[in-house]
């Protein structure tokens, strides 16, 4: 009669538990974080608890299928924004400059982002070369500035961000002539000059990290930024590579480029834009395990395109558009 009562007990408690339960059912186009926000569960902590709760359905494939009832996590009281365990809402990031060290966290449409941002060369490579006059144009002094503008911008979002490449003493600077230097580091690590051990030593940071990220996050991601060199009468737009057979860097490529291709539509109609896609055997987007996107932002030699890095605002434009490009290759 007792362990009657006991499972009748039991039976009772998980009844009511079940009952408790909030569900909803996605709508068209809604990954997690969007299906989530809607329903007035926007944070970090709601989306692990979604996971734990939803894990059977989900499989471990964290996507959501039509017509599906998940399990909504119960709501969490509001607490004070000076008590520990709320999410800060001002981060702190040196790399930035004094001026910009500390970002504001403005929204949270790149929450459960992880990205690995990767700006050229550095250390004893400049990279390619341009010249204004006399001032000489290093691709790694521009690629890392415009990396600088992208990973702060999705810290903003609220993505978490990995800056592989770095300097100490240089930050967001807004000068057009950007003064050239040795000092970058593969995060703390001395650069090697041979080719092949530099780029595989910032392949090895990102998969070191991408080991214990892929865990925590459900999309991560590696831009690397560089600036091409050809013919000073060859004016060229912003083109994408992903790896061959990457189905997940095709697409973000492409988004990326749909989206250039709207920006410059809005902004110089009569211009056009002739930014294109293609697959490559680069040597970091093969041994980078993280699904990857290259982006080379110009030709270093022309005129017209050395406007693309000489003025500061017009950095802060790529870094904009590469922002919303990956808002909305994260939001599918």
């Amino acid at each position: 009669m007792v362990r009657t009562l006991v499972i009748f007990f039991f039976l009772t408690v998980s009844v009511a538990l079940q009952a408790q339960q909030t569900t909803d059912t996605p709508r068209p186009g809604e990954g997690i974080s969007a299906f989530l926000e809607r329903n007035g569960r926007p944070s970090r902590t709601y989306y692990r608890d979604f996971l734990r709760l939803n894990e059977k359905t989900l499989k471990g494939k964290q996507e959501l299928r039509l017509g599906v009832k998940y399990i909504l996590p119960p709501l969490r009281e509001k607490v004070d924004a000076s008590a520990g365990d709320s999410k800060p809402q001002t981060l702190e990031e040196p790399l930035f400059g004094k001026k910009l060290r500390k970002v504001n966290v403005k929204g949270n449409s790149l929450e459960g982002a992880c990205f690995y941002i990767v700006s050229g060369h550095g250390g004893p490579d400049p990279g390619a070369i341009g010249r204004v006059g006399r001032h000489e144009l290093h691709e790694d002094e521009y690629a890392y500035d415009v990396a600088l503008r992208l990973a702060r911008n999705l810290m903003e979002e609220g993505a978490t961000v990995r800056i592989i490449i770095q300097d100490k003493k240089d930050g967001i600077r807004d000068d057009h002539y950007l003064k050239n230097s040795k000092r970058e580091t593969c995060m703390g690590d001395d650069i090697p000059l041979n080719q092949v051990a530099r780029l595989q030593q910032r392949c090895d940071k990102i998969n070191g990290l991408y080991a214990k990220d892929r865990k925590r996050y459900k999309y991560c991601r590696s831009i690397f930024l560089h600036v091409d060199s050809r013919g000073k009468g060859e004016q060229i737009d912003v083109f994408f590579y992903h790896a061959p057979g990457s189905a997940m860097g095709e697409r973000l490529a492409r988004g990326m480029k749909n989206l250039f291709q709207q920006k410059y539509d809005r902004h110089q109609p009569k211009r056009g834009f002739e930014g294109t896609v293609s697959a490559r055997k680069l040597y970091v987007l093969l041994h980078s395990t993280p699904p990857a996107l290259y982006v080379e932002l110009g030709n270093i030699q022309n005129t017209a395109d050395q406007r693309r890095f000489v003025l500061s605002d017009n950095r802060q434009a790529l870094a904009n558009w590469m922002r919303d490009g990956l808002i909305n290759d994260f939001k599918k």
